[in-house]
């Protein structure tokens, strides 16, 4: 579930900007990156997974222009308390 990190402080074109660099990472397989040079070797793995990216990408654009995105997604649930005759 999103959890907002791409509202406070980003724009839209930013968003975009950062979903779809989780979209060419996703279509080129590139998750984890590696360099290897004679005998020094490293990798590096993204801080988020690229699903994960493009969720936060989602709700950030339904939040920040919902005329174009669509409106935020809310899950609704009903409550009840106290005794209920059968």
């Amino acid at each position: 579930m999103a959890r907002g990190l791409f509202i406070t402080g980003f724009t839209v074109s930013e968003v975009l900007a950062i979903q779809q660099r989780a979209k060419d990472m996703l279509l080129e397989g590139k998750t984890i990156m590696s360099w290897n040079d004679a005998d020094t070797s490293t990798a590096k793995q993204f801080t988020m997974p690229v699903d994960q990216v493009l969720e936060e990408c989602g709700h950030a654009l339904r939040i920040l222009d919902p005329a174009t995105y669509g409106r935020p997604r809310i899950a609704a649930a009903s409550f009840i308390s106290g005794y209920l005759p059968k």
